[in-house]
């Protein structure tokens, strides 16, 4: 049983789990430690995880680092820039918030009341605003994975933005993946804004190459009224690397949500997102990339809940699977029986670059009003002969070709991006995955263009 192992971890190191973290997250880890042990890991017989046996992911035998020993060197942050965009840096090396390096952004951001750094520092210093939120938007009991991050992270990211405060930089937070063995890393990110707040993350998710890694994060983002967030997550990781991560977002009235999930390599992914839109006249925009070839594995599972009336969601995913590659599609949007004058709009479109690929897609609609706007749809295909045959008589080659098509393809999920300089950057590095070129941000102290 491949749960043995980590309930074995669990009663082992239960007092140094809780000693090395905060009150706010031990008080919640028990529990949430005996609903994994209840459930165990998802398996692909179950429904959610048809496309993808977390099971046989969790069956390497990972190191652990619940002693929080620092396994890399925080002098030297894996820079993860983009080209004419200042932005407050954070760094998680593993399941390690960077504290020692975050201390100037730290107190800038402070003057204006905003609170951010490590989760657990965070959660002994303010554990009321910390106990508040923490494990309330993502219970323990939705998802296993949930479950399984909430009784083993020590550490992570928290930002808390105040009411009426506008956060004009970007916040952008780099996930580095570490280690001189094979590595198992659970960290935790916890964003809040209250009244009339705006914030803009970006959140960078690598690896270095040379070890098997699973990195299991969950973020809880709430979002109070009038308040306006934009999160936008690029996962581009070595392809030991399996990235599990777990989105969700509490919506009040009259808040925005501009959510981007752009998965550029990786080897074995799965992206959970669950939006609740629970007050009035809530809008929430969800977007998504994924790229794969060789033996990718990429599993994005969507769920976004109208709870009341006059609530907006749009939701536009795409893939181009190449090669030997899996991809899967699971969106779920519900329309529950007092949310009148709901729109709800969700699109998958999906290229097969080759009959190799694999794509799975399943678009679902559950409507219990009956005075609303919504539509779904998927389509999976192949690069239209036509169009390549046009631009071959145009002079250019196939290859260079294929990749315009592929360019154009995506690229209104990128203009999505309301960063100018992230939506540019963006659109290099997509470029680069078509013509399979080693893309890596040039400041990175760990890898170069």
């Amino acid at each position: 049983m491949v749960e043995e192992s980590y309930i074995n971890i669990y009663n082992k190191h239960r007092e140094l789990l809780q000693t090395t973290s905060a009150t706010p997250l031990d008080a919640i880890r028990d529990e949430a430690f005996d609903v994994f042990c209840r459930m165990g890991f998802p398996t692909d017989e179950q429904e959610r995880y048809k496309r993808s046996n977390i099971s046989d992911v969790f069956a390497t035998e990972y190191g652990m680092n619940i002693r929080r020993v620092e396994i890399a060197s925080t002098n030297a942050p894996y820079k993860c820039d983009v080209p004419g965009l200042k932005t407050h840096n954070f760094y998680v090396v593993n399941d390690i918030f960077a504290e020692a390096i975050a201390k100037d952004e730290i107190a800038e951001l402070a003057k204006s009341g905003v609170i951010a750094g490590s989760l657990s520092t965070v959660a002994k210093e303010h554990p009321e605003i910390v106990s508040k939120y923490y494990g309330k938007i993502a219970p323990h009991t939705s998802d296993v994975m949930v479950a399984f991050n909430t009784a083993f992270a020590q550490d992570g990211f928290v930002l808390f933005v105040p009411k009426n405060v506008q956060i004009e930089r970007p916040i952008q937070l780099i996930n580095m993946m570490h280690a001189d063995f094979d590595l198992l890393a659970t960290s935790r990110n916890l964003i809040i804004l209250e009244e009339n707040a705006s914030a803009k993350v970006i959140i960078c998710n690598h690896s270095e190459s040379g070890h098997n890694f699973l990195a299991n994060r969950v973020t809880e983002v709430s979002l109070a009224e009038n308040s306006n967030y934009s999160h936008y997550e690029l996962s581009d990781s070595e392809r030991q690397t399996t990235n599990i991560s777990s989105l969700y977002v509490e919506q009040a009235k009259s808040s925005e949500a501009k959510i981007n999930n752009i998965t550029l390599r990786t080897g074995y992914s799965r992206n959970n997102i669950r939006i609740n839109l629970s007050g009035e006249h809530a809008e929430t925009t969800l977007c998504g990339i994924a790229i794969g070839d060789e033996h990718d594995h990429i599993d994005n599972d969507t769920y976004i809940n109208h709870k009341v009336s006059h609530c907006k969601s749009t939701e536009l995913f795409k893939y181009v699977m190449d090669d030997c590659s899996y991809g899967s599609f699971a969106g779920r949007i519900l329309v529950e029986k007092n949310a009148q004058k709901t729109e709800a709009y969700q699109s998958n479109k999906n290229i097969c670059a080759k009959a190799t690929a694999k794509m799975y897609t399943k678009p679902q609609l559950e409507i219990y009003a009956d005075d609303v706007k919504c539509s779904h749809g998927a389509t999976v295909g192949q690069i239209e002969d036509e169009a390549l045959f046009y631009l071959r008589t145009r002079g250019i080659s196939e290859k260079e070709a294929r990749m315009l098509l592929l360019l154009a393809f995506t690229n209104d999920i990128v203009e999505k991006i309301d960063i100018e300089a992230l939506r540019n950057r963006i659109r290099v590095l997509i470029e680069k995955r078509f013509r399979r070129e080693t893309h890596k941000c040039a400041t990175c102290n760990s890898c170069h263009n």
